[in-house]
């Protein structure tokens, strides 16, 4: 799978024939990847990380992605490195190469939240540690005692949250297999 991008100077701005701006996807992925930096994220990992979501197929190269991102396969090493490690995505093997290719889910954003769940409960732990080494009856204790109360709140509101996003995801699911369904029977 090529991705060719060519510069702004090589072509007009402006949809090609599947609808897709490549000068509008280039300020998407700077400005999402700037948006997750702003947030406590790398900016490289953040910009690989737009980039697979922005492509169809969810899964680039390291070399197509040097090539959409204009940099150095280095940076882009590192930056997948970093994604794979926070399960924002996965390195497979590109079938019948020795390309590895790095592919986003479409559950991802669902991984990430779960994955702070084991946060809230290292925190929460942690917190109960420190409200019995201080006194649950002191100051100290009182606020860290709500803290260690506050995620376990959010963990249960989570659980339940997250169980009405998938209910959610599987009407948006349906009903996109149905447009898919009469827009080939037409």
């Amino acid at each position: 799978m090529l991705v060719t991008v060519p510069a702004a100077s090589d072509r007009d701005p402006g949809p090609d024939d599947a609808g897709r701006d490549e000068e509008a996807l280039r300020r998407f992925i700077e400005r999402f990847a700037l948006q997750m930096a702003d947030a406590g994220g790398q900016r490289m990992p953040a910009r690989v990380f737009a980039a697979l979501l922005a492509t169809d197929s969810g899964a680039l190269t390291a070399a197509e992605l040097a090539e959409l991102l204009q940099v150095s396969p280095a940076a882009v090493s590192g930056a997948v490195r970093h994604l794979t490690h926070l399960r924002m995505a996965v390195r497979e093997r590109d079938p019948g190469s020795r390309r590895d290719v790095y592919r986003v889910r479409n559950d991802v954003w669902q991984d990430a939240i779960l994955g702070r769940d084991r946060m809230l409960t290292m925190w929460k732990d942690s917190l109960a540690e420190g409200t019995r080494a201080v006194g649950p009856g002191t100051p100290a204790g009182r606020r860290l005692a709500e803290c260690a109360e506050f995620f376990t709140f959010m963990q249960d509101e989570l659980a339940a949250l997250m169980d009405r996003w998938r209910e959610h995801r599987d009407k948006l699911r349906a009903g996109d297999d149905k447009l898919r369904a009469g827009d080939n029977g037409a």
